[in-house]
Parts: C-alpha cells; sequence; structure tokens
C-alpha cells in the first residue's frame, strides 16, 4: 500500500509537471503571435518616444510642432471616431506629446470618415470634406511602403488583399498582374487600411508617418 501511495503520488507530480510545460507552451505561443501581430505598434510608438519617426497622426493634422502646441488633449477626435482607431500617447511618450492622438495601422486603420478632424475645437486636425476630389491632399498622414522581398504577390502566390483594403483604390494601390500591388506614393495618405489588411508577418506593407502635413513632404 505504501509503495503504490508512493506510485500514485509520483504520476500526480509528473502528471502536473506536462500540464505546467504545456500551458508554458501554449502561452508562449500566443506571446509569439502577439509580438509579431503588435511589430507595427512597437514600430510607430517606441522610435517616436525615442526621437525617431513621428507619431503617425490623425488625418487633417498640422505640422508636428504646431500640432502638439495646438491640441488642448480633450480626446474628442478619439469619442468621435466609429472605427476606434485612434490611441492617445500615455505616460511612457515624451511630456510634449501625452494625451495627443496617434493611429497604429496594424491595429487599425483610418477609414477616412473625416469625423475626427471636422470635430476638432483647436485646429489642431484641420476640417476635411470627405466629398473632396482630391481628399488625398487633405488628409495626407503618411505614405505606404512596399517591401516585393516578402509580398506574397511578389513570390508567387496571388494575394491583392491590400490593393482591396485600400479607399484610394485604383490611385494609390492598383493591381497589376497576379494581383501585385502598385503604390502611388503620390496619391497614398497613410491611413494604414492596407498594413492592417496584410496577412504576412511581418506585414509587407507599412505606413511611415510624415515629417510634417504639407502634401509632397518626404516621410521621416
Amino acid at each position: 500500500m505504501k509503495g503504490r501511495k508512493t506510485e500514485e503520488k509520483g504520476t500526480g507530480e509528473g502528471h502536473s509537471r506536462r500540464e505546467v510545460l504545456k500551458s508554458g507552451g501554449v502561452l508562449g505561443v500566443l506571446a509569439l503571435f502577439t509580438q509579431l501581430r503588435m511589430g507595427t505598434a512597437e514600430h510607430h510608438v517606441d522610435a517616436a518616444t525615442s526621437g525617431g519617426t513621428r507619431f503617425l497622426r490623425p488625418p487633417g493634422a498640422v505640422d508636428e510642432d504646431e500640432f502638439v502646441r495646438r491640441c488642448i488633449r480633450c480626446h474628442k477626435c478619439g469619442e468621435n471616431c466609429p472605427n476606434s482607431c485612434i490611441r492617445f500617447v500615455g505616460p511612457e511618450g515624451p511630456p510634449e506629446a501625452r494625451g495627443t492622438p496617434y493611429i497604429v495601422p496594424r491595429e487599425k486603420g483610418c477609414i477616412l470618415c473625416t469625423k475626427c478632424n471636422n470635430g476638432c475645437p483647436s485646429g489642431a486636425l484641420q476640417p476635411i470634406d470627405p466629398e473632396h476630389p482630391r481628399i488625398w491632399q487633405q488628409a495626407r498622414m503618411g505614405v505606404a511602403e512596399l517591401d516585393t522581398n516578402i509580398c506574397h504577390s511578389y513570390q508567387g502566390y496571388v494575394c491583392g488583399i491590400c490593393v482591396r483594403a485600400c479607399p484610394l483604390q485604383g490611385l494609390a494601390l492598383k493591381a497589376g498582374l497576379w494581383e501585385k500591388p502598385i503604390l502611388d506614393r503620390d496619391y497614398c495618405v497613410g491611413c494604414g487600411l492596407c498594413e492592417q489588411a496584410c496577412v504576412h508577418m511581418p506585414q509587407a506593407i507599412r505606413v511611415k508617418p510624415l515629417r510634417n502635413r504639407q502634401p509632397g513632404e518626404e516621410v521621416a
């Protein structure tokens, strides 16, 4: 009996150990997936807080320095956003930018509804006419960059998801042979819907914020 109890106890410990290892493996996979999925968030936030790239501001934002001065941190832009894509710089960000709005495309891109800027009371976000024939000039936030070395459609696997996600399809993004995305930076507003839709990890298309908000400016 004593031997049996000892054997049962040992079996229980072994089973417990296996469960711990199993759960640890599952958590590890989830952590890896999260890290891959959130890679863009780190790209847009960490680089900005360390003085690298700029934050990707909502459409209609004025020049970055002026934007930080004008923004009164009322968060109305986020409240008005039907897509819930606007986040706000937290205490980990640079002091001058805390409380200001930004977008992480990999999480959620901007649908260009213009409700955020048309409700801005400070002028940090300038009004935009959503029906304007040249909305790409008014709503310019950033510009997409395509890595053809990892894009599925350029590697023999027909995809084209980013093209179908683009609100300016046929202008900013066109589908070439075998659904190869063709990017025209002159029309790209940097909404990030292409980056959000990209199924490749790491994403084959990414949005970089502009150095300032004037049409035609180079990216940071």
